[in-house]
């Protein structure tokens, strides 16, 4: 089943709550989902795998229908063909690399020798430039935080499922991890050809690993796209923030948008939109200059605000807004990156009213999400 396609369309209501959505993924191809927390990220992770049954809907693996609520059709989760790797390795405590990369394949009738000669291959793949061998023989408390995920890694291939559920693979690594992990997981998708689906909070997670992404908010599919196009053009304040930039809703207008409280957002349109059409104006942190007073002579966008936060950045300084007393609330949280000697010159602290500026050739306005 390996690089089988995903379809579903699947709704599930909970008190509070509910998932209505319809997904799909070609073969071969990596799927970002990204959201923010209680958007519903992990409960369709849950329908996908089997761990919960939709209210109705169906979803179908390759060429099995694994859940189909009108036909009574509700495969187990270890029979769908659906591998899991989560934030945490989860090994089995008992058993060596081996062993655990192995189950999958015993599991599903594959002779023991066969299935270990699988598992310590895959062994050799994630863990390049180690003993193979002698890695496997190791037990998880043998080995680091970043090798059990990588073990856990090839025990999620080793059965070749026709999908892979990625539930935020690298959250739990450290800084040191992370990149090589990065890497692994990328070079080892692809040459699996591997349909995927992956989980993340990370823009960077999302632009090295998924070819399209798909935005859930409240249950529901708000924004998706190439990978790229989403996240250089985000609809959506959680994207946009994802992503490092800035985000303002408001109205298309002849020259720019215009906010719900009656603010001009000067900037430009690369498509054509109609006055009055839901739209965002996004711009970068970057290209925001910073004053102590209103600053006058060019053309610029000048957004009163209130300092929230100053957050270091390597060689810049994020300053985090939120409104003034009297201020809209679409303020809160534009950021604007200026430098170490920058920050010194204005010697201000949370809490100090400023003028955040960016000229109109910055701001690029895009339809909102639908």
């Amino acid at each position: 089943m390996t690089g089988a396609a995903l379809a579903a369309t699947v709704r599930l209501d909970r008190p509070g709550f509910s998932l209505d959505v319809a997904i799909d993924a070609a073969p071969g191809e990596v799927v970002a989902v990204l959201g923010p927390n209680g958007s519903g990220k992990s409960t369709l992770l849950g329908v996908l795998s089997g761990l919960l049954v939709p209210d109705s809907g169906h979803v179908r693996v390759g060429e099995e229908t694994v859940t189909d609520v009108d036909a009574g059709i509700s495969v187990p989760p270890h029979r769908r063909g659906v591998g899991l790797l989560a934030q945490q390795a989860l090994l089995f405590p008992h058993m060596t690399a081996l062993a655990n990369v192995a189950f999958g394949p015993r599991a599903a009738g594959i002779a023991k020798r066969d299935a270990e000669a699988r598992a310590l291959s895959l062994i050799a793949d994630v863990l390049p430039g180690l003993d193979a061998d002698e890695m496997a023989r190791r037990r998880p408390s043998q080995m680091s935080g970043g090798q059990q995920q990588r073990v856990a890694l090839a025990r999620a291939l080793a059965p070749r499922p026709g999908l892979l559920l990625l539930d935020e693979p690298l959250a739990a690594l450290d800084v040191d991890a992370t990149p090589a992990m990065r890497s692994l997981l990328r070079r080892v998708i692809r040459d699996a050809k591997q349909t995927a689906l992956l989980v993340t909070h990370s823009a960077l997670d999302a632009l090295v690993l998924a070819d399209r992404v798909v935005v859930l908010d409240a249950g529901r599919i708000v924004e998706q796209g190439a990978t790229r196009e989403v996240l250089t053009k985000p609809r959506t304040p959680f994207t946009a923030r994802i992503a490092g930039l800035d985000l303002v809703p408001g109205t298309a207008c002849t020259d720019g948008l215009r906010t719900h409280d009656g603010t001009l957002v000067s900037g430009l349109s690369a498509e054509p939109l109609v006055d009055g059409d839901a739209a965002v104006a996004v711009f970068a942190p970057s290209a925001v200059s910073v004053f102590r007073d209103r600053p006058a002579g060019s053309p610029r966008n000048a957004l009163r605000v209130r300092l929230a936060a100053i957050e270091p950045q390597g060689d810049t300084v994020r300053l985090r807004a939120s409104p003034p007393a009297d201020g809209p609330a679409w303020l809160d949280g534009l950021a604007a990156d200026v430098t170490l000697a920058a920050a010194a010159e204005l010697a201000v602290e949370p809490g100090a009213e400023l003028w955040f500026a960016v000229k109109a050739t910055e701001v690029a306005v895009h339809p909102a999400a639908s």
